[in-house]
């Protein structure tokens, strides 16, 4: 039976908990964590940054996209 996978979370002291199965693998670098440092500001996550921009930038061309320009009305 092959032996649970550990959380890859490293500061101190190493994290010794299970991983968890679903949601433990971070997206941005691949690492897997357990509950408590799954989310990638608890385990310092490298490409935190890198995701933040990504996503800034999807959010800026999104609102661009759905900005309307008001015609002028002339007064008579």
């Amino acid at each position: 039976m092959p032996a649970k996978k550990r959380c890859e979370f490293q500061a101190e002291t190493r994290c010794n908990q299970a991983v968890l199965r679903l949601v433990g693998k971070c997206p941005h670098c691949r690492l897997e964590f357990c509950g408590d440092h799954r989310m990638p500001e608890h385990h310092q996550c490298q490409n935190l940054e890198n995701c933040r921009q990504q996503a800034f930038e999807k959010n800026k061309a999104k609102l661009e996209s759905e900005r309307t320009v008001a015609s002028k009305m002339a007064m008579a």
